[in-house]
């Protein structure tokens, strides 16, 4: 019993701010806690749809395909919306699941539109990498292949990977947000592929994002600590009987 009671408390030390922030919001308001979220899978959704036809594939890859080899104006227009076009060489259910549980947990704990603001940091840092990759070439230290320069580079895994490391970052989940980091760097030495090394470049933006977060968002000492209050950050809860006034009720 004493390796699952650690296993516990270490699983509330790792997670307990996030999950009680997440599950206190999806209990008062349900999925209007999330209505960004839920737009967002919709579009991804409906993009998916367009897809599979082919009047609608060219509508897609008109607005919202990015390729290092297009116009950096062309490419910057796209970026916004190349991000819920699902990447086509993964299934559509990943990307789905990805955009309801990360970003649905940010918009929560973060607010939607410093949501969209770190994913598209993460996406843009992402998509002009491999601008600079090709232009480098494969023999330059972070250089890329002049193949890379016609992949389709669709998809919300780079947002995703940022948000989760921000995440990490605001909650104090140090051993969750290292291993995130490990698994994008087990994936560019397994792989060497353009998204693996995208994703280590989202990571890179959203730490210096870190580094500059609002007060609001930088991480406190949660530590459970007799008298230091809960994990969650918030003030003790104070006795109502220290201050009563004359009109005040006594329980009794």
């Amino acid at each position: 019993m004493r390796p699952v009671r650690a296993l516990r408390r270490a699983a509330r030390r790792e997670w307990g701010s996030l999950s009680a922030t997440v599950c206190a919001a999806l209990a008062a308001d349900r999925l209007r806690a999330i209505p960004m979220t839920i737009a967002a899978v919709c579009l991804t959704a409906l993009l998916h749809a367009l897809q599979q036809h082919s009047w609608g594939l060219g509508v897609v890859h008109s607005l919202g395909t990015v390729r290092a080899e297009d116009p950096l104006p062309v490419s910057l227009l796209r970026t916004p919306l190349s991000l819920f076009v699902p990447a086509p060489d993964l299934p559509v259910w990943g990307a789905l699941a990805q955009i309801l549980v990360v970003f649905g947990t940010a918009e929560i704990c973060l607010g939607r539109w410093r949501t969209l603001l770190i994913a598209y940091v993460a996406t843009l840092a992402g998509t002009l990498y491999a601008r600079i990759g090709v232009a480098l070439g494969p023999d330059g230290l972070f250089g890329l292949p002049a193949s890379d320069a016609v992949i389709a580079d669709t998809g919300p895994s780079a947002a995703v990977v940022g948000l989760a490391v921000y995440l990490c970052y605001v909650h104090r989940a140090r051993f969750t947000g290292a291993l995130v980091i490990a698994a994008m760097v087990a994936e560019v030495v397994l792989k060497n592929n353009l998204a693996g090394k995208e994703h280590l470049v989202a990571i890179a933006a959203v730490l210096l994002m870190c580094v500059r977060a609002p007060r609001r968002d930088r991480p406190r000492d949660q530590d459970l600590r007799p008298g230091s209050g809960t994990r969650s950050g918030a003030p003790p809860i104070r006795s109502s009987n220290l201050r009563r006034g004359p009109t005040q009720r006594t329980s009794w």
